[in-house]
Parts: C-alpha cells; sequence; structure tokens
C-alpha cells in the first residue's frame, strides 16, 4: 500500500522580506508561550489552551501576554492564576507591518536612503511623511514628492506608538496572593481548521481496497503555537452564527448504496463528536499545513457497480455514460472499522504495468463506523443508457377515484358528511431504456427514475419488463443485467397525476 501513495509534505512558505527595515529590536523574540494545547475542530475554530509561569505582584497590575492568536476570539478569553482576578483586558491588534508603520509615521521625519544603479553609491535625505493613502507624500527640503517604493529605503527612527510585533492580550490583573504560578490562558480562535483525505487502491478482480487516511491540519492564525499538543474534533460544533441565515441548500440525490452504520468505533469521544489526537507534541507554524496519517487498511471488501439517475420525463437522443460507483463499508468486520471524518476519497487502480493511476475522487461527510459508502469515481466510457419517452396518454377519469367524501364538525352542531365529485386527471407514460456494454464481461446496470410522485402519493407502475424495487414514493429502482458486447432494455409504465 505504502508503495504507491505520494504524501505531500507540510507547505511552509518563504519568510517574505520586509520592504521597510527597522532596528533589530523590533524584531520577534522568542515566543512567550507556555505549554500550548490545541484542540482544533472542522469549522474555522480552535480552542487554544496556553499555561505561562509568570511572577505576579501583589495588587493591580498590568500584564501581557504576547503571540496569541492574532484571530483570537477576545470576548472568549479565560484567565485561571489562583488568588488573582481579571479587571480588565484588551487585544491589540494592531500589528507591524510596513503599511501600518507608514501610517503610523504620518508627521514624523525620516531618512531616505538612495542608491545610485549605476554606480552603488548611497546618499541620504531627510523628509517629512505628509500623507499615507494610497501612497507615501513626503516633503523633502522645498519640494514634495510621492515616494518610489523601488527608488528609496524608508529608515525610521523610532517605532511609533501603539504598534505591537506580534498579537498580544494585555489584561490587568488584581493579585491578592503574590509570587510565581502557572497561569493558565483559555481562549477561541479562528484561523485553524483540518479535513481528512483518503487515498484508495481498489483491485476490482480481487474486490478488495486497501484505504490510507491523512488529517490535513491549516493555521491560518497569524501565530504560530511552538510544541503544542494538538487534539483534532471530528464536527461542526455550534459557534452562534449558524442560524437560518445560512440560506436553504438544495440536497444532492443520494447514490444508492449509502447506509448509515450504528456501530461504536473504539476511538476517544468528546460529546457527540470523535476525537483524534496526534501524537506527541508538534509545532502548529503559521500559514502551514500538515499531515498526519490516521488510518491504514489493507484488503477490505470492496465492489464496482454501475449507476444511472433518469429524470422524470426526460429523453436522450444520444445514449448517455452511466455512473462507476465503488461500493465498501466502515464496519468492523471486511471494511474499514473506523467512524471516517468527512473528507476526500482518492481512488487509484493499478494499470497493465502494475503502477497505480488515478480513477477519481468523491467526497464523504462525517460517516459512523458500520456505514455502506458508494461513491461516483467518474461516468463508465464502455456502458451506456438510453432513455427514451415512447408515448403520454390521458387516463379516462373512470378508472379512478370520482368522488370524496369528507365529515365536516361545527361546533353546537352534530357532524354532517360532504360528498364531493371531482375529475381528476391521470397520465400514463411509457418509458424505454436501452442499455449497451461494449466490455468484454457482462454488466449490471442500477437504473433509477426519479420524478414519479411529486407530493401527489398515489403514483401506479401497472407494467414492466424487469421487476424494479420502489425506493420512495418518488423513485424506482431497477437492476438490469447486460451481457458481454450486448444490450438490454427495460421498458417501464408509470401511472402519474402529472
Amino acid at each position: 500500500m505504502h508503495k504507491f501513495l505520494f504524501l505531500v509534505a507540510a507547505a511552509i512558505p518563504a519568510a517574505i522580506p520586509a520592504t521597510v527595515p527597522v532596528a533589530a529590536s523590533a524584531q520577534s523574540p522568542q515566543s512567550a508561550q507556555g505549554d500550548v494545547s490545541l484542540t482544533i475542530y472542522n469549522n474555522d475554530l480552535a480552542l487554544v489552551q496556553d499555561v505561562r509561569q509568570m511572577n505576579l505582584a501583589l495588587g493591580r497590575t498590568r500584564q501581557e501576554f504576547p503571540d496569541v492568536s492574532a484571530a483570537i476570539r477576545p470576548e472568549t478569553v479565560t484567565l485561571n492564576a489562583g488568588g488573582t482576578g481579571i479587571v480588565e483586558q484588551n487585544f491589540d491588534y494592531d500589528l507591524l507591518t510596513p503599511e501600518k508603520l507608514m501610517d503610523k509615521a504620518v508627521g514624523q521625519t525620516v531618512t531616505l536612503v538612495r542608491t545610485n544603479p549605476a554606480t552603488g553609491a548611497e546618499t541620504r535625505e531627510t523628509a517629512t511623511i505628509l500623507a499615507n493613502n494610497g501612497g507615501t507624500i513626503v516633503r523633502v527640503g522645498d519640494r514634495i514628492e510621492v515616494l518610489n517604493t523601488y527608488g528609496a529605503r524608508v529608515v525610521f527612527p523610532t517605532l511609533p506608538a501603539g504598534l505591537r510585533a506580534r498579537p498580544t492580550l494585555s489584561v490587568t490583573l488584581d493579585t491578592t496572593s503574590p509570587g510565581i504560578r502557572p497561569v493558565t490562558l483559555n481562549y477561541l480562535s479562528r484561523g485553524f481548521g483540518w479535513k481528512a483525505d483518503y487515498v484508495a487502491l481498489f483491485d476490482e478482480a480481487a474486490g478488495r481496497i486497501d484505504v490510507q487516511g491523512w488529517i490535513t491540519l491549516s493555521n491560518n492564525s497569524g501565530t504560530t503555537f511552538d510544541k503544542a499538543r494538538v487534539l483534532l474534533v471530528a464536527g461542526s460544533v455550534g459557534d452562534g452564527n449558524q442560524g437560518y441565515d445560512q440560506g436553504y441548500r438544495r440536497p444532492r440525490p443520494a447514490m444508492p448504496g449509502n447506509r448509515p452504520g450504528i456501530e461504536s468505533a473504539s476511538r476517544e469521544s468528546l460529546g457527540d463528536f470523535y476525537v483524534y489526537p496526534i501524537a506527541g507534541r508538534t509545532t502548529v507554524a503559521n500559514a502551514q499545513q500538515k499531515q498526519v496519517s490516521f488510518l491504514d487498511v489493507a484488503g477490505a471488501s470492496a465492489s464496482k457497480a454501475y449507476h444511472f439517475r433518469n429524470g422524470w420525463l426526460s429523453t436522450q437522443a444520444e445514449p448517455q455514460s452511466v455512473d462507476t460507483v465503488l461500493r465498501f463499508s466502515s464496519s468492523r468486520e471486511g471494511g474499514l472499522g473506523d467512524a471516517l471524518p468527512a473528507g476526500t476519497v482518492r481512488v487509484y487502480m493499478r494499470d497493465a504495468r502494475g503502477q497505480p493511476q488515478f480513477i477519481g475522487e468523491n467526497g464523504i461527510g462525517h460517516t459512523p463506523m458500520g456505514s455502506s459508502l458508494a461513491l461516483k469515481t467518474g461516468e463508465a466510457f464502455d456502458v451506456k443508457v438510453q432513455p427514451v419517452l415512447e408515448r403520454r396518454d390521458r387516463i379516462d377519469s373512470g378508472e379512478w377515484e370520482r368522488t370524496a367524501r369528507y365529515r365536516v364538525t361545527t361546533p353546537g352542531k352534530a357532524p354532517s358528511e360532504v360528498i364531493v365529485e371531482q375529475e381528476k386527471t391521470f397520465w400514463r407514460t411509457t418509458m424505454t431504456y436501452k442499455v449497451t456494454n461494449a466490455r468484454g464481461t457482462p454488466v449490471t446496470v442500477e437504473l433509477v427514475q426519479a420524478g414519479l410522485d411529486n407530493w401527489w402519493h398515489d403514483t401506479r407502475v401497472p407494467s414492466e419488463s424487469i421487476k424494479g424495487e420502489q425506493r420512495s414514493a418518488d423513485e424506482r429502482s431497477w437492476q438490469v443485467p447486460v451481457p458481454a458486447n450486448g444490450e438490454a432494455t427495460l421498458t417501464v409504465q408509470f401511472d402519474t397525476r402529472y
């Protein structure tokens, strides 16, 4: 299994050189974080727990916590120090950048350093920054210039007040018991996420599948967390923003063969969520993706199927390719044997030379153990279906219900019966589905006709050349066997209200 997998290395972008130099004292020192634990959820959310050793003085003091997440939610901060209470807290998010530095320096005197491209000689001039709105305007002596970024370097004498080199939380504490102690800082932060990716090697002849699962962890919080304990929670916890403003999402038609499992996974859980801890400690760098393996299964049962879903009254002038479907399970016996967090399954098969080749991918949601999965991986080249609407006939209402009887209850009066005679219109639709197979082996195509009922709940199927199965009031399916290098035709009549 491992011989064909290609693990994408953690991507750490190269450092971007600053366009405006600052004094060495402004450079970030070693991280001030303590013993850090991260609990990361799927929906752009993480719980940060940072335990720092601090020497607290008696009474009210202002303490700073550098290197918190730049995407911190300040309203979620809690602090536990024993004998100490929080009086006030501030999150200083005005971080040091060349643009912010120039904004804060408006009105200040700076030095412009220019380099002669021909000789390499440097010249220095004193300038006053007048404005920084879509460009920097300076006064040099008795002239006004628009600063060309590529033509000059700006040297600042000091850092303007209010700018922070690192995200910092400032807290005013009231301490009744001074001394050195652990101070635990807890808060929620945006900018974190993780997802699962699955690489599957399918052996059609053996009816087996090998699967490796990778967790891809991302940090876009603006802060690096060094040597952290990391716990990943599979699921989207409620965060107060999940309301009716999410909009209506029309569900996609379900692929036949998907069924939720009822087996309990042998995995740590947190409430109604499964937990995937990362072994040991790991550095979660800002602007980084990190991958960790969490699943490695060989020889699970799997099979290939063909599926075609036809819309109501849909007729095609040309044959259409059927969907290729990979079926397997997450059950303990014969399956992957674990609960599967949501992610993308990428499927490979070996070619005639034994090399694994990519044949398709699809996504899965959070999947309990014991589930049956059916994933569309592509469309078949050699297996096609041509649905044709042969005829539509109106059915005499005499064959159906002519009258309806209702009981009417009025307060203070005896119940009465009302008989209403009304004509109902029904239609008899005759469909044929021609299935062709250019493969050298026989196949079975699962054919589904959708759109039958449309809320009327009185659709009938008076005739079908192959016995079908009613999947729901709206859909009926047939297993259509097709010989090698041959064809088969399914003919069905539907009696519907429209």
